[in-house]
């Protein structure tokens, strides 16, 4: 990725977690939904934007849908806070990495107690 499309998402990224945290007024979108990265095309035409929304299944499902439902709204937003000759479709898309971090901490800590424990058993 070149130095001008890192800027481009890293913006676009920026003025979307304002407009999510500031502007957007859907109850389906949690407090707890965080843009967590863009990926625009090399032709500014798509952006796929990721987002991790903390909460269960249900909540994850209803902030999809609330973020889908707002596309056009974030799009002519994000068109009035941006200069830039094109501003591009926006395609939300779930990311659970940071879901799938905490769920690997929690099981290296209980192998790192369970190591711990079956140590002390030997002594």
């Amino acid at each position: 990725m070149s130095r001008r499309m890192g800027r481009v998402n890293e913006l676009i990224r920026e003025e979307l977690s304002v407009l999510l945290l500031h502007e957007l007024k859907d109850p389906r979108i949690v407090a707890m939904t965080t843009v967590t990265h863009v990926e625009t095309s090399p032709d500014l035409e798509h952006a796929r934007v990721f987002v991790s929304v903390m909460g269960t299944e249900d909540e994850r499902a209803g902030a999809m849908q609330g973020l889908k439902s707002a596309e056009g709204f974030l799009r002519r937003s994000l068109a009035g806070r941006v200069k830039m000759r094109r501003v591009p479709a926006l395609n939300f898309a779930l990311d659970t990495s940071m879901e799938e971090g905490a769920q690997m901490l929690e099981l290296i800590d209980r192998v790192a107690d369970g190591h711990g424990a079956h140590q002390e058993r030997r002594l």
